[in-house]
């Protein structure tokens, strides 16, 4: 069986069980911080990130988000993640990129170090001048799946794809900070709804951070 390394907040990690999930893909979770002196899997990873995914039986490593979900896309039939034509998969894959790239870098990152390891860690107050930034950046992001949601089925077009698994994933750390401000935001709010609906999303609502606990609303699939 595949083990998938990760630690609960690693947006990257969340992209990857939910597309493990979505094509029904068996694998088993065994915790990893990147911080810690974790000989085992900087051994599989060197570049000391999560998620990596290691299957003993076949001795192969994969690691980078997204060269996994390529990889089973590759050779998994089962629930495409990245369907249509060629010019809608690179579409698929702009917004991929998007949304762990632009999503990651200017809010959930900063959130992560602000509300995760100030507290876990460094034993500091977040700076509110960070968090009003990340809220700013956030509603850009918000803004623009209003758009794709109301002029699409979708994220990427007119089948469920990545992109909406990858934007997905970053929202829903947000969520677990308790940064996740819908005000104005209706498309997008009834977007994650139904992607908070899925089966292949119900194990995310239930790992937690240890010392850190989610809001209350956070497991509630009609928050």
């Amino acid at each position: 069986m595949w083990q998938l390394y990760h630690f609960p907040l690693c947006p990257f990690s969340r992209k990857v069980q939910l597309a493990l999930s979505e094509k029904k893909v068996p694998f088993a979770l065994r915790l990893a911080y990147p911080w810690e002196d974790d000989e085992d899997f900087h051994r599989r990873n060197p570049a000391g990130k999560t998620p990596v995914l290691y299957q003993e039986e076949r001795r192969l490593t994969l690691a980078d988000s997204q060269a996994i979900c390529e990889y089973f896309e590759e050779t998994e039939s089962k629930s495409p993640l990245l369907p249509g034509s060629a010019q809608a998969r690179a579409e698929i894959r702009r917004l991929v990129a998007l949304f762990d790239d632009a999503l990651y870098n200017g809010v959930t990152a900063p959130l992560l170090h602000e509300k995760m390891k100030k507290r876990l860690f460094l034993r500091q107050s977040p700076d509110s001048r960070v968090l009003r930034q990340a809220t700013r950046v956030l509603h850009d992001h918000l803004d623009y799946i209003d758009f794709l949601v109301d002029h699409n089925r979708w994220l990427g077009g007119a089948q469920l794809s990545l992109a909406d698994f990858a934007a997905a994933a970053q929202l829903s750390v947000i969520d677990y900070l308790d940064c996740l401000e819908w005000s104005d935001h209706s498309s997008a709010r009834n977007w994650y709804r139904v992607m908070k609906s899925r089966p292949s999303f119900a194990p995310l609502l239930t790992q937690k951070m240890e010392g850190l606990p989610p809001p209350r609303h956070y497991a509630d699939v009609n928050a």
